[in-house]
């Protein structure tokens, strides 16, 4: 049983995609200092001298577009320049990441980027950028688990009681996402093939408005973030089985791993990242970097992101490329082994 797909998500594809996994890959091997143009930076005078804009390829509401506002206030402290968030949704990140690659590379538009720019080389044989080549990489933010939420009408307390309730109704039990071929997708098809149980997705265009049907009974789970889904648990609104980790989280101390559930080799964790597009000049990209991982130490955001599930990180640009491309490598591994293909989404 399969329903329509809410995530306006571009044309599958079916081959090719593999080549395109092993060129990003060959690419992203090549030192992020290269990617620069020999622009004059200090002709530009000092940077930011206006307005940045942060392009987040999802809808408000969610995980993405939090950390983002959250460090964007940030650096508009320590910058003294307006930074705005400009949420694109749609097409699995597709249309707002390939409005940065297209934008000017001087600076003043800069990306959000989650698991999905690593996953989407592996189920679209053409993208309108090139995962690589295109961007820049500047710094990963933040990593967090998902945690396994349904809505409270769900009779169940346990992932256990979760997954035998779905036995005894194969096809007839829904889960949101935040987009076909996303990591909350992704990760739930893991749970499902490890628990043996037939639930139906439901893809949406973000986080923001998976959680507002699954928050109204319309859809019974999801595999979320703590910082979109934490006000809802707090309110009552939504019930938190599990975390997706492969550990304990020090927010919720008390909620068992999905392993500790009885599913071994259900890890899945999230992350947020910061790119630019290719051709902004290096300098550029290190201050980028030197100030987001400085607003990521701050007090305030650092313990906002903790408070809600996210481990805040702020790696160098070229220890961010090499995440990239070990991202890159695991989920197509899973995307391969699941036999995830255009018919299956």
């Amino acid at each position: 049983m399969q329903r329509q797909d809410r995530s306006g998500t571009a044309q599958h594809v079916r081959g090719g995609a593999s080549e395109m996994v092993r060129r990003i890959l060959a690419v992203l091997a090549i030192p992020a200092s290269l990617f620069s143009t020999a622009h004059d930076v200090a002709a530009q005078g000092a940077f930011p001298a206006r307005a940045v804009r942060v392009i987040v390829p999802f809808p408000p509401g969610g995980g993405t577009d939090i950390i983002s506002r959250t460090v964007a206030q940030k650096l508009n402290e320590t910058w003294g320049q307006p930074v705005i968030i400009d949420n694109r949704g749609g097409a699995n990140g597709i249309i707002g990441t390939d409005l940065g690659a297209k934008a000017k590379p001087d600076g003043y538009a800069l990306l959000v980027v989650i698991a999905t720019h690593a996953i989407n080389p592996s189920l679209y044989r053409k993208l309108p950028y090139d995962t690589a080549a295109d961007f820049v990489p500047i710094t990963l933010m933040a990593q967090y688990p998902f945690i396994l939420t349904i809505h409270p009408s769900v009779p169940a307390r346990t992932v256990r009681e979760f997954i035998a309730l779905a036995k005894t109704k194969p096809g007839q039990l829904s889960y949101a996402s935040s987009g076909n071929g996303s990591g909350p997708h992704l990760g739930f098809e893991l749970f499902k093939s490890t628990a043996k149980i037939d639930v139906v997705h439901v893809p949406y265009k973000g986080a923001g408005p998976a959680n507002v049907d699954l928050i109204a009974g319309q859809v019974q789970a999801m595999f979320n973030n703590f910082l979109a889904a934490m006000p809802q648990i707090k309110g009552g609104k939504l019930r938190v089985l599990a975390v997706t980790s492969d550990k304990r989280s020090a927010v919720m101390p008390e909620l068992p791993t999905l392993a500790e559930s009885g599913l071994a080799r259900c890890d899945v964790t999230g992350w947020y990242a910061l790119l630019a597009p290719a051709g902004t000049p290096r300098e550029i990209v290190s201050k980028v970097h030197g100030d987001v991982a400085g607003a990521l130490r701050a007090p305030a955001v650092h313990s906002r992101l903790s408070n809600e599930g996210a481990e805040p990180v702020g790696s160098t640009p070229e220890q961010f490329a090499a995440f990239l491309r070990a991202e890159i490598q695991k989920w197509a591994r899973v995307i391969r082994d699941a036999k995830v293909t255009p018919e299956t989404l």
